[in-house]
């Protein structure tokens, strides 16, 4: 097969196209969720909470979401998700009106849980091509992301005062029609409907859990974790810590904007380096630029610290989350998909949202330092694990 029969797929092309304009929410989201936070929260201590939220949310809908998509199809799971997208990013304009942080809480629950809803397109995706593909589906599709990067910050650059003189209520009402906008090419691609769907009784969904005891699998899924736990523990604090440091929003906003490119951009070539050299060794190199983006962190807190640890931050993320994809992509059957991963997807969204309430709580309580270590002690314990278990399996 050649990469042009990819090319020529409609139905990845559709996905890719919905998973762009949809894509957008996730840099807008981490922005205004800091600085919303900040504005609203009735204490700086409780400024991260709507992002900490919105992974909370992640970890509550990833498994009902792919219970979904398993028993009524990938279309209307995403159209499902999509909703909660518009729907949160109203309710966080009628926050910014009334000046509610509560309010704000419930806005990022939804967008959270559309947030959750957009990382089974790398698994639609997968089920587009052949096997022997499936790497370069995958990471291709995360190269959406990349113009996200651009289009997400820009968009919320452009939005923020347009409802002035209300800050950022014209950047929530802008991710309201991206998201409807979004929804367009996915009405319109031919997606297949599942013939079986999922197992109905709680008894026959806790049997199907048992392929989680498969070595493979288990390392699939603590790669997965590892790689969007730290990532999230970074950067979710990043604009608070920038701003305590001296710096403006907008740089803040722009560190963000090139942690998300550093995010995507490899997807371009990650699932051809994974097709030649094989899943393993890439997801030990990104499991090394990530200890190298905390060394980073921990280094100094000056512009050049903050852009590159969140560059190899991002790249980092790519390698170890391509390939966790991959190697969950490549050990399950048809009638594990659903269950499977929607287990994953909990668990990766249950220490995403850990992640998140712990960086929330050691940004405010003991600063980017002791953030930065704790993140590099973590990562240096998964590396050997990693390591050590994928040679019992090689």
């Amino acid at each position: 097969m050649r990469i042009s029969i990819i090319s020529r797929n409609g139905s990845y092309l559709g996905l890719l196209m919905a998973n762009t304009i949809l894509g957008s929410a996730l840099p807008m989201t981490i922005i205004m969720a800091g600085l919303a936070g900040l504005m609203l929260a009735p204490s700086t201590a409780l400024a991260t909470l709507p992002a900490s939220l919105s992974a909370l949310a992640g970890f509550l809908a990833a498994a009902p979401f792919s219970l979904l998509m398993g028993k009524h199809g990938r279309k209307i799971g995403f159209a499902v998700g999509g909703g909660c997208a518009v729907y949160g990013s109203l309710i966080g304009v009628w926050a910014l009106f009334t000046g509610s942080f509560l309010l704000l809480c419930i806005a990022h629950l939804a967008l959270g849980a559309a947030l959750a809803c957009y990382q089974y397109f790398r698994f639609a995706a997968a089920e587009t091509v052949s096997a022997d593909w499936q790497p370069v589906a995958i990471s291709l599709i995360l190269t959406s992301g990349l113009i996200a990067a651009f289009v997400g910050p820009q968009i919320f650059i452009w939005a923020k005062d347009a409802l002035a003189p209300i800050p950022l209520a014209g950047a929530y009402l802008a991710l309201a029609a991206l998201s409807l906008i979004g929804l367009i090419p996915l009405a319109l691609t031919k997606l297949p409907v599942p013939t079986g769907g999922p197992p109905q009784s709680l008894k026959q969904r806790f049997a199907s859990l048992s392929v989680l005891k498969r070595k493979p699998v288990r390392l699939a899924v603590g790669l997965g974790a590892v790689s969007q736990g730290v990532m999230v523990f970074l950067m979710v604090p990043t604009p608070l810590a920038m701003i305590g440091c001296g710096f403006s929003e907008a740089v803040a906003g722009d560190v963000i904007r090139w942690h998300v490119v550093a995010m995507f951009a490899p997807s371009f070539f990650t699932g051809f380096l994974i097709k030649r050299f094989g899943v393993q060794p890439i997801a030990i190199i990104g499991l090394g630029m990530l200890i190298v983006s905390s060394i980073g962190a921990l280094s100094g807190l000056s512009l050049v610290h903050f852009y590159g640890s969140l560059v190899l931050l991002g790249i980092g993320w790519n390698f170890g989350f391509v390939g966790a994809t991959t190697m969950l992509a490549n050990t399950v059957v048809e009638s594990e998909k659903a269950v499977v991963q929607g287990a994953n997807d909990t668990v990766i969204a249950l220490v995403s949202t850990l992640s998140a309430f712990a960086a929330g709580a050691i940004i405010a309580g003991f600063g980017w330092a002791v953030l930065a270590a704790v993140s590099l002690v973590l990562l240096l314990v998964a590396s050997v694990v990693f390591i050590k278990e994928s040679r019992q399996i090689a």
